[in-house]
């Protein structure tokens, strides 16, 4: 599965050269549903074809357009699947993302990608990470609230052995594995010059150093919340390598190669729902205190530019609503308008993800729980 990480967004939201194709479709894992999958993507490529014609395109140079797009339906791409799946097609890109949400059939031809249904995956009230850690393998998953997926990791090692084969050579280090009494995790048993309680120890802490080293690049950027999943005594050791600024003191315990995703995801889920409220609670109680001094507002055309000028430090937008209008960054102007005109955005997802692009943080919230009953509320960073 290929991470959606701000970088991609910002990928996604410099406006590309010429018409923009967004799709999104629901996907399954497992099951004769998979075999739906493909009929379902054709149809959507087919209506995008339609789309491209209506804007302009004569036939083969929609067909050229969706060409990389259709490649991918082959058996192999429809067997490792995620919840939902979103296509960005342009002249100059042309990206794929297996995610851990369930869209709805959705095609948008215009001249930007449309973006709204990522929000869940990006906000601050629910997004995280587990990494499902031992000496025999290593697991990463992206989850929300609802569901959770594998990541495909690269430049990570999957054991212990065979992160330290190369270290070490002067001492003839090697690696056998055995089961410990009791059950549990099976032992990592380290055999040469010296071995014992502290080179076992050295030996987990330069694992978990090069476990660490190859995340570091996959999360870089990123603010959602990281749980370790291990048996107890490796979490010091961990902590220890550790330099993501995001891991939770507190862990799944227990041997993480016999549970499966949505087991790893409830006890996850468990550790993190109060962390994600107190986090949300926090921001409103932050944004009342901000009443009236000019460091909160709930006005929509004040909002925007803050929002663009990197000026929102916290958002909260309300789900399912939609303002339409423009924006002029020459001007700093809003303009809004009571249905969608042409060449409009919604002026609530572009407050968003530029908030989200300048190191802000979202809550994506039902709109009862935006503070003020506003549609769109922000405290300001001055």
């Amino acid at each position: 599965m290929k991470l959606l990480s701000i970088d991609e967004l910002k990928t996604l939201i410099e406006k590309p050269d010429g018409v923009c194709v967004s799709i999104y479709m629901p996907t399954h894992r497992l099951g004769t549903e998979t075999q739906q999958d493909p009929i379902r993507f054709k149809n959507l490529l087919r209506e995008a074809e339609e789309q491209l014609i209506k804007s302009g395109l004569c036939s083969q140079d929609a067909r050229d357009l969706l060409e990389k797009a259709k490649e991918l339906d082959e058996y192999k791409f429809w067997q490792h699947q995620s919840d939902g799946l979103a296509i960005f097609i342009s002249t100059n890109l042309f990206s794929y993302y297996c995610l851990p949400i369930n869209f709805q059939e959705l095609v948008v031809v215009t001249d930007r990608f449309h973006l709204k249904p990522l929000l869940p995956l990006l906000t601050g009230d629910g997004r995280f990470y587990i990494l499902a850690l031992s000496q025999n393998q290593v697991r990463l998953f992206q989850g929300t609230r609802y569901s959770v997926s594998e990541i495909e990791l690269e430049n990570v090692p999957q054991s212990i052995a065979e992160a330290l084969k190369y270290d070490n050579a002067e001492k003839q280090l090697q690696f056998h594995t055995g089961t410990s009494q009791g059950g549990g995790e099976r032992a990592g048993m380290f055999h040469g010059q010296g071995a014992g309680n502290d080179e076992q120890k050295d030996n987990l802490l330069r694992y978990f150093r090069k476990v660490d080293a190859g995340l570091e690049e996959l999360l870089k950027n990123q603010q959602a919340p990281l749980v370790l999943a291990g048996v107890e005594y490796l979490f010091p050791i961990y902590k220890e390598a550790n330099t993501y600024r995001y891991l939770m003191d507190e862990g799944v315990t227990g041997n993480p190669d016999e549970l499966k995703a949505q087991e790893l995801h409830s006890s996850a889920w468990t550790i993190l729902q109060p962390y994600f409220q107190q986090a949300q609670k926090a921001a409103v109680e932050r944004y009342e205190e901000l009443a009236g001094t000019g460091s909160s507002s709930n006005n929509m055309k004040e909002i925007v530019p803050m929002a663009y000028y990197q000026l929102v430090d916290t958002l909260f937008v309300a789900v399912g609503i939609q303002k339409w209008g423009n924006f002029n960054s020459d001007e700093s102007h809003v303009e809004l308008h009571q249905e969608q005109e042409i060449g409009d955005e919604d002026l609530m997802d572009f407050a968003a993800i530029h908030t989200l692009l300048n190191g802000g943080t979202v809550y994506a919230v039902e709109p009862e729980l935006v503070p003020d009953n506003a549609p769109l509320a922000a405290v300001f960073r001055f």
